[in-house]
């Protein structure tokens, strides 16, 4: 890769044989940065309902710190509101933080949603071009019905902000209030195998792709559901 000239170190192509300091430089493949810094620890967390998705808790509520181990001290990727459920990071690398949480880099997060009757087209098309809320117009990538039964529908949304009780008060707005919320995905990363309040560590692949999808370069299906031994 370096011979193809594919691997560059703080923006410079890099060269055989060269040495970096990994505490400091930015080393990238194909464009997409490579996490190189020692010490880096990332978490895969399905956060069960009732657990908050934040360091600490002045109620003295549990987060979702408590689940994970507590040798290297990581915060939570963005959040998920107390009372719903599913996918989340916690890692030490703020760089990815920050690429995975800010809107403007656009790394999707999708979401089934059960919820009260069954939105027909208007109301699908609504979630996709805006909805207005208190605090501006929210709009999901793609929404689609899955499944319904007994009056109640499966709803998947993929959303790229998260502002605070966002996809509730989107299907509140166009008439269907949420039971049930559950992330199922990160941007590329998906794991249908975790129990509700089990962990795991990403694979290097997941992190790269992670950081892809950030980059705009993440193709879908470019990461293994699930890539551990």
């Amino acid at each position: 890769m370096i011979r193809q000239g594919r691997v560059s170190v703080d923006g410079e192509r890099a060269t055989i044989g060269q040495k970096v300091d990994p505490d400091h430089a930015a080393v990238e493949v194909d464009g997409v940065p490579l996490p190189v810094r020692p010490g880096l620890v990332y978490y895969l967390l399905y956060k069960p309902p009732g657990v908050i998705s934040t360091a600490s808790d002045t109620h003295g509520r549990s987060t979702v710190l408590d689940l994970v181990p507590d040798d290297v001290r990581v915060y939570p990727v963005g959040r998920l509101d107390a009372d719903s459920e599913g996918l989340i990071l916690l890692t030490n690398d703020g760089d990815l933080t920050n690429l995975v949480t800010h809107p403007r880099f656009g790394v999707e997060k999708t979401y089934v949603a059960l919820v009260e009757g069954v939105p027909n087209r208007g109301a699908l098309v609504a979630l996709r071009s805006g909805v207005g809320l208190e605090d501006g117009i929210a709009r999901a990538v793609s929404a689609r019905v899955t499944g319904q039964s007994g009056g109640r529908a499966l709803v998947e949304i993929v959303m790229t902000e998260g502002r605070k009780r966002e996809v509730r008060r989107m299907f509140t707005a166009v008439g269907h209030d949420v039971d049930r919320l559950v992330r199922t995905a990160i941007g590329p990363v998906r794991d249908q195998h975790l129990s509700s309040g089990e962990w795991r560590l990403l694979s290097f692949d997941e992190v790269r792709a992670l950081y892809s999808a950030a980059s705009g370069s993440w193709d879908d299906g470019a990461v293994p559901e699930r890539e551990v031994t």
